[in-house]
């Protein structure tokens, strides 16, 4: 090894080593602890908001943008001197917790639910929604459309429109797969309304295909859930399916 590199040995390795010499007193450490003394899961689609305390989402910010700076010292990119790879993690951080993924550390959206005065009972189709997500398996983009259709009855909740986007977006905003989130979608709208029959689509474009792998540009994914009435009705099923590819058209 030159003096050079010797040199710079240290200080390339700071960042690293700062991150994990002290794991135990980490607020990422502390707030593991919290959700295990709960017996609470935390997997990338959980939102885990109830067990940050205040001040906390700052400190963690602190925390990843130092890891990431590790990893990108890990990849060998020179981020002293690199202008453009200099703040790169202070706004990978700062993107991850505060935007991309901020359905799994923030309370869910404030919703006022109304009650079905007008006694409705006929079939209501929201969308289409546009969604963003990541992967769970690479992080890359997961961006499409959602449509809701809700059955409503006389003991139903009714929300407003924007709040289908807001509830959506609070569950799309974690790394996931398209089938669960669409699934979390389903239960949490299923609480808040508690319609007859709940009916979700969601179709999407896969980044993790566009990137890497098989670079397939054109493929989309598609998948539903139905709820209640949409499972025991033919003709309901068929109609709301019928007005959503007409909406796409």
């Amino acid at each position: 090894m030159n003096s050079k590199d010797a040199a710079h040995r240290p200080q390339d390795l700071q960042p690293a080593d700062a991150a994990a010499g002290d794991p135990a007193s980490s607020v990422s450490e502390r707030i593991r602890a919290r959700l295990r003394a709960a017996q609470e899961r935390f997997h990338a689609n959980d939102n885990i908001a109830r067990y940050i305390e205040p001040g906390e989402l700052e400190q963690l910010q602190a925390e990843v943008q130092t890891r990431i700076e590790g990893v990108l010292r890990a990849l060998v990119i020179d981020v002293d001197n690199d202008h453009n790879t200099q703040e790169t993690a202070r706004r990978v951080a700062k993107m991850y917790l505060k935007e991309i993924f901020a359905g799994r550390y923030a309370k869910s959206p404030a919703v006022t639910e109304f009650p079905n005065v007008g006694q409705l009972n006929e079939l209501m189709i929201v969308g289409p929604l546009r969604v963003r997500s990541a992967c769970s398996h690479h992080l890359c983009p997961i961006i499409g459309k959602l449509w809701v259709g809700v059955m409503p009855n006389q003991h139903s909740n009714l929300i407003g429109l924007s709040k289908y986007a807001r509830l959506a977006e609070w569950i799309m905003c974690r790394p996931q797969i398209q089938e669960e989130a669409v699934a979390q979608v389903a239960d949490l709208l299923q609480e808040k309304m508690n319609p007859d029959g709940l009916a979700i689509v969601m179709e999407a474009e896969h980044f993790c295909m566009h990137w890497r792998g098989v670079r397939d540009t054109d493929a989309k994914m598609t998948n539903s859930v139905m709820r209640g009435s949409f499972l025991k009705d033919d003709s309901l099923r068929r109609e709301f399916l019928t007005l959503l590819n007409n909406n796409r058209g």
